[in-house]
């Protein structure tokens, strides 16, 4: 186990003791190629330190097609052309609400903002969705949600699963649970949900500074 894959700010955390030596052997004796790249597994949390997360949004896992997943929820690599159809209606829902949307998938400049898209599995095998579900990662998204309920944040938790993980946050925290944004459920309740300008207003409300959610920052 390489000990500088641990995340500054969590490294602390029960898993990295408990959880991830087994998972991280499992990696290695792993034959298919896992997405994402070994560099970019904790890049969710790299970004965000517990300090930092004014927002939390739960996926599920990476994005099981070569060359998409780099370590966030929902988000992929810059030149991934057509958007995954998830983040495209993200990105339909964002017009409806607040009239613009990222110009591509890259969402790193949300993190950098502190808005922590986990995935509560961390890696998948290539052209396999789920396929990593069973080696454990479930229990770093459980510790990373009790640490962050020190204080008050936002919780965007986009369908049953999410949910179901998130249980125990409530009050102080604003929690905004809608359908999942995927092709199969966007229409049962996703849509017209309005979570960004409702995150940016309870952001405000608790005197933090709101999430520009629509514009990358200039390099």
């Amino acid at each position: 186990m390489l000990d500088d894959a641990r995340p500054q700010g969590w490294a602390d955390l029960p898993f990295f003791t408990t959880d991830w030596p087994a998972i991280d052997a499992a990696l290695a004796r792993e034959t298919r190629q896992i997405l994402p790249p070994r560099s970019q597994v904790f890049a969710a949390l790299d970004l965000c330190p517990p300090d930092a997360v004014q927002v939390v949004i739960l996926g599920q896992d990476p994005y099981p097609t070569p060359g998409h997943a780099h370590g966030l929820a929902f988000s992929a690599a810059p030149d991934v052309r057509p958007l995954p159809r998830s983040l495209s209606n993200i990105y339909k829902e964002m017009q409806d609400d607040l009239g613009a949307c990222p110009p591509n998938a890259d969402l790193r400049f949300w993190a950098r903002q502190g808005v922590l898209l986990l995935n509560t599995v961390l890696t998948v095998p290539a052209g396999e969705a789920h396929g990593h579900k069973d080696l454990g990662w479930q229990r770093l998204a459980d510790q990373v949600l009790a640490r962050l309920q020190d204080r008050p944040r936002a919780f965007l938790l986009w369908g049953k699963p999410a949910q179901k993980i998130a249980r125990t946050i409530d009050a102080p925290h604003l929690k905004i649970e809608t359908a999942h944004p995927s092709p199969l459920s966007a229409r049962r309740g996703f849509f017209g949900s309005r979570p960004f300008s409702r995150t940016n207003a309870w952001l405000s409300e608790q005197g933090h500074t709101p999430i520009n959610w629509t514009t990358p920052e200039a390099p």
